[in-house]
């Protein structure tokens, strides 16, 4: 096929103000993923849009199997709540309230 490019897993995109740090969430419009390095603000790194990963989330929350998970747009965590932020993806595994982190398969854009 001609006009394939590649998979669309892992996209190359640019570090916004702050750098990135990795394995964190960022989001550039409605593509979120997961930084798979470090980057300083300006460079090329690559976000990987797709796969199962452990994410800080908001601690006092109790995720379900399958829930909504969305990047809360002012602190960066994966949160439920839909409300002004980015949906990511959905929760893998049940996270307890509280708890630091949760199973989110990410998927690739909204």
């Amino acid at each position: 096929m001609k006009n394939y490019i590649k998979p669309g897993n892992v996209l190359t995109m640019i570090a916004p103000t702050g750098g990135v740090v990795s394995g964190s969430l960022y989001e550039h419009g409605t593509i979120v993923g997961v930084a798979t390095g470090p980057a300083a603000e300006g460079e090329e790194y690559e976000l990987s849009v797709n796969g199962v990963f452990e994410l800080a989330k908001t601690a006092a929350q109790a995720w379900a199997v399958g829930d909504a998970i969305y990047r809360d747009s002012a602190t960066g965590l994966a949160t439920s709540v839909a409300t002004a932020n980015t949906k990511c993806g959905v929760a893998v595994a049940a996270a307890a309230n509280p708890s630091g982190t949760g199973l989110v398969r990410l998927n690739g854009s909204f």
